[in-house]
């Protein structure tokens, strides 16, 4: 076994917490890289549903490891109830999950200075979570966040907690923000918090280091996805970490040496949460409908998804991004009752037919999608576990999915349970992940 990043290649949501929980049982270890706890993977096992925020899926999986990386920032509070939320479901969370001591530490402070950025007059509204995971990145990348080493060591947490979390007060009144917040009550109970991460904290990036030259493999785990990357996503909707990739490495401290293989996570459709152009949304009965028999509200907020239709050049653009080797597709199901089923297949703006993605949102509002209609299957799919059962229509859509972005149908998930999925035999990613 090699060592592969599963991320999502659109805008989040695309089913990565399960095609990660499926394959994490061939790894020795399933390692987060980015992100905070505004991200939520939802696994179902059984009759049991488990949605996880910080921790990588792969601890439902008995004995492996799961890795909290240095990439990731980490509300304590968040962790903690998460933790005991899974241990009482019957996880063992505590033997298994080892936090990067590089990790940045999240405060009530940065949720009151994300409500404080959003509703400020004259600000382009992103829509985040307000769980103040931008603001904790803006700390680290200031550098003057406090990390989990930092928490650990109290002498020096108190006179760093104090400096830092003061400014904050003082810039938040200047701007006629008078939230109060007890920073000295806070601060105790961030001091009780690190007494029992303690013994889950490690330096994670030599840990998977190690690991790897011993010969152990390691899955990497997105949050999010591509198009919400920092630097390669519809800036200025975007999340404040690197979905992509490249963030598989800066978020835990492995090189690009070590990485064997990119699989990414698509819908068979598309959704969106939040603020951010939407070129192939969906406004009439069509995306009422998906989002219906997708059951596409958030995992985390429970927001309502926007829903459309696939894209060709938005896949086309983080597959080059990603270096895919294949593709999981998820969600075939919900399109099993649609007569035509629209693809878009190129953009049109301002006249112009180009395949390429913009650079801005400005430029990204004016796209016409150029749509090609492929029929409908009308006959189910849902919890078919054999390509060659899929209706002959779905398997030509899968094949127009190929053949227009360039990148295999590795996978197809056809429902929520770990054996509602087809692996091609002879497929890429049925060399990586099997």
């Amino acid at each position: 076994m090699g060592n592969v990043i599963i991320l999502g290649s659109q805008w989040g949501d695309e089913g990565k917490g399960k095609i990660v929980d499926l394959f994490s049982e061939r790894f020795d270890i399933v390692a987060r890289y980015q992100g905070g706890h505004n991200a939520g993977h939802t696994v179902y096992i059984g009759e049991r549903k488990y949605v996880l925020k910080l921790i990588p899926s792969g601890i439902l999986r008995p004995g492996k490891k799961a890795v909290i990386g240095n990439g990731l920032v980490v509300d304590p509070a968040a962790l903690l109830a998460e933790i005991e939320t899974l241990e009482s479901a019957g996880v063992d969370v505590k033997a298994n999950l080892f936090i990067s001591n590089r990790a940045h530490v999240l405060f009530p402070a940065h949720r009151m200075m994300e409500k404080m950025s959003e509703g400020r007059p004259g600000r382009i509204s992103i829509g985040t979570t307000s769980r103040g995971i931008g603001p904790c990145y803006e700390d680290k990348t200031g550098r003057r966040g406090i990390r989990i080493a930092d928490l650990l060591d109290r002498d020096f947490f108190r006179t760093q907690y104090d400096s830092v979390m003061q400014e904050k007060v003082e810039i938040a009144r200047c701007l006629g923000i008078y939230e109060e917040l007890d920073l000295v009550g806070i601060r105790a109970e961030y001091e009780a918090f690190a007494d029992r991460v303690r013994p889950m904290v490690c330096d994670t990036a030599l840990l998977l280091n190690q690991a790897i030259r011993a010969g152990k493999s390691v899955l990497f785990e997105g949050a999010q996805g591509t198009m919400l990357d920092i630097d390669h996503g519809t800036y200025p909707f975007v999340t404040s970490s690197s979905a992509s990739a490249g963030g598989a490495c800066t978020g835990t401290g492995v090189p690009p040496t070590g990485i064997s293989g990119v699989i990414g996570v698509s819908k068979a459709y598309i959704t969106r949460v939040g603020g951010g152009p939407f070129p192939t949304e969906a406004l009439d009965n069509a995306g009422d409908v998906i989002r219906k028999r997708g059951s596409e509200f958030g995992a985390v907020t429970g927001r309502p998804r926007r829903c459309g239709w696939f894209d060709v050049p938005l896949l086309r653009y983080t597959a080059a991004i990603n270096g895919f080797d294949s593709l999981a597709v998820t969600k075939l199901d919900v399109l099993d009752e649609f007569d035509q089923i629209p693809v878009c297949v190129a953009y049109r703006i301002e006249g112009r037919e180009t395949a390429e993605m913009p650079a801005t949102v400005r430029e990204i509002e004016k796209i016409e999608p150029v749509y090609e209609c492929l029929p409908g299957w009308g006959s189910p799919t849902f919890g078919l576990d054999s390509y060659d059962d899929l209706p002959a229509r779905a398997r030509r859509y899968l094949a127009f999915l190929e053949s227009r972005t360039g990148i295999e149908v590795g996978c197809i998930s056809t429902g929520p349970e770990r054996n509602q999925t087809i692996v091609r035999a002879g497929s890429r990613f049925a060399k990586l992940v099997t």
